[in-house]
């Protein structure tokens, strides 16, 4: 536990280290881009090009807030907190995700004051230019914090990265409609800039929510939990995987708990030797630590077990909210049998399993049942 300890500790320094590394680039390029396009605004009378200024301080603003969250998110734990602080960095983003909504309400606001009451804009070559280099920076910095985001799995820089990217849409936009005006003498500032309001409100909005998902705990993806079982599967004598819950306590902070299958011949000596060599092979391939493995047994002996294990499950997974049989043991000698079913969430669990008490009771009236309900968690 010791060497995952010291493993963990080395991850999360080299992650934050990119966090920072990567949030600085973006404070200063947003910066810059602030800096320009406020002058521009300014000079040519144009509410689209303020309104972008003001959407790049935002940014550089949320680079602030991202660096924070990783600073105080890379705390080692201590007696208050034991699993540490890694969740500060979801507050972190939900901050973030706060500050890219208020920028986009302000600026519908302002659009809509420019609509009622507009203001005739004026463009010189310069100003045409500078917005072209913005849009060329924002693609290149939203690439590189994308990818950075991406690398060290960090929920701020990749939404960072994204609204780059979307900011060079909308500063192309702010273009057209320079061009249009230059152009034609039609001027379509306010209105780009209702469109340009509306589409950072709802890039703030789906930042909320997917950090709220974090935050409240969402469904684990069917390739995570897929390697999971893929790699327990593969120790010998493990007959199977089952249950896989897993805890998050902050961006690759990642704790789980497992049933697996072994035969009933098996002493508690080699089961404990099987657990640990599977905390250790999890943790090196996946950085997940396995803080509980339980134990299903297996039948090994007896064709009247093995029959019985068939018959039930073929009862058990007639019904279509039965989605997985597990675990299943019979002891024919003292006439029990016990087995765990996974149920999807469209039916009652209690009623569920006493529809199998019901059905299989019937099929083995001599034998004491216990069923139990497992939750559907994974894909």
């Amino acid at each position: 536990m010791r060497e995952q300890d010291n493993d963990i500790a080395v991850m999360a320094a080299k992650r934050e280290k990119t966090i920072v590394k990567t949030s600085i680039v973006g404070i200063l390029t947003n910066l810059l881009l602030v800096g320009f396009k406020a002058f521009v605004g300014l000079v040519s009378n144009s509410i689209a090009v303020i309104l972008d200024a003001v959407n790049n301080l935002s940014d550089a603003l949320s680079s602030v807030v991202t660096i924070i969250g990783a600073k105080l998110g890379a705390k080692q734990p201590d007696k208050k907190h034991p699993l540490g602080y890694g969740r500060i960095e979801y507050l972190s983003s939900m901050i973030v995700a706060a500050l890219v909504l208020y920028a986009g309400i302000t600026s519908l606001v302002e659009s809509i004051k420019k609509i009622i009451h507009p203001e005739a804009a004026d463009y010189s070559t310069a100003a045409i230019i500078i917005i072209s280099v913005a849009i060329a920076v924002k693609l290149v910095l939203g690439m590189y914090v994308k990818r950075q985001g991406k690398k060290v799995n960090s929920g701020a820089l990749s939404a960072s990265g994204s609204d780059a990217l979307f900011d060079a849409v909308l500063s192309a936009s702010v273009l057209a409609s320079a061009i249009i005006f230059l152009v034609s003498g039609v001027s379509l500032e306010a209105y780009v800039g209702v469109v340009i309001a509306g589409f950072i409100i709802k890039a703030g909005i789906e930042m909320m929510i997917e950090t709220l998902n974090d935050i409240i705990g969402k469904r684990e993806d069917a390739e995570t939990t897929g390697q999971l079982k893929q790699i327990i599967c593969e120790e010998e004598d493990v007959l199977g995987a089952y249950d896989v819950v897993l805890f998050n306590y902050g961006p690759n902070k990642n704790y789980g708990s497992v049933h697996v299958e072994l035969p009933d011949t098996l002493s508690v000596d080699d089961v404990d030797r099987i657990s640990r060599r599977i905390q250790a092979d999890v943790f090196k391939r996946t950085g997940i630590i396995l803080t509980g493995i339980s134990v299903y047994s297996f039948n090994t002996s007896g064709d009247e077990a093995a029959q019985m294990r068939t018959a039930i499950r073929d009862a058990v997974m007639s019904h279509d909210w039965a989605l997985q049989m597990h675990g299943f043991y019979a002891d024919t000698e003292n006439k029990t049998v016990r087995f765990d079913v996974v149920v999807s969430f469209d039916i009652d669990r209690k009623e569920a399993i006493e529809i199998l008490y019901k059905e299989i009771g019937a099929m083995y009236p001599d034998y004491e049942l216990l069923i139990i309900p497992d939750t559907d968690v994974t894909d």
